[in-house]
């Protein structure tokens, strides 16, 4: 019977390893705070050509990484409109990034993306990272991913924030702690970011096959 139960107990011991690893927050590779974050040029749902350079006025972005169909980044997807018109007037605007292989997810694919945005209204533009070129340049591993970069008198992008939009995915009425509201009244006062790191929750950016 002890013998009958190994197969049982490694497999238990398999799935908490890949559970464990599954949390880590971030890799190795992309920003940390206080690197700088290089522009992109990524196609938006109104079929044009967008980059940060296009925001000659902006004093930074909410850059987010996410997607049609994470339950998370559907959970923040009001609170993201929130934060855009709250901060865009402020300097600060949304670019949302959704950085999902449609092949590996097609209900992230381009035409997806166009049907989401006109279904809730989104007044930020929502882009395709079709190479996950720039999801791997920022570092970005799970949907969403929020990074909130400040721009320097050389023009060039500070990273002054990166993880999640706050404490409570499951409903926004019960948010305790409003991580990236913070940080942005931080940087729209004058300040540095008190708490510039937490972590991102959500899904799996959902690779290119290898």
């Amino acid at each position: 019977m002890k013998k009958a139960k190994l197969p049982f107990v490694y497999m238990a011991c398999l799935m908490l390893v890949s559970l464990l690893l599954a949390a880590v927050p971030a890799s190795d590779n992309g920003y940390k705070v206080g690197d700088t974050a290089r522009d992109f040029k990524l196609k938006n749902v109104d079929g044009k050509m967008l980059s940060m350079a296009d925001y000659k006025d902006a004093k930074g972005f909410i850059v987010t990484f996410t997607c049609n169909s994470c339950p998370y980044a559907i959970a923040y997807e009001d609170r993201l409109i929130a934060l855009h018109k709250k901060y865009a007037p402020k300097g600060y605007p949304v670019i949302a990034i959704n950085p999902n292989d449609a092949k590996v997810s097609p209900k992230d694919s381009y035409e997806k993306m166009q049907v989401r945005a006109k279904e809730k209204n989104f007044p930020f533009p929502y882009v395709y990272d079709a190479t996950q070129e720039i999801t791997r340049a920022y570092g970005a591993t799970r949907t969403p991913h929020l990074y909130v970069v400040q721009k320097q008198p050389d023009g060039s992008m500070k990273v002054a924030y990166i993880g999640t939009i706050d404490d409570n995915y499951k409903d926004a009425a019960k948010v305790e702690k409003k991580y990236a509201e913070e940080a942005l009244n931080e940087l729209v006062s004058g300040k540095a970011v008190s708490q510039p790191n937490t972590k991102a929750v959500g899904c799996t950016i959902k690779w290119k096959a290898a």
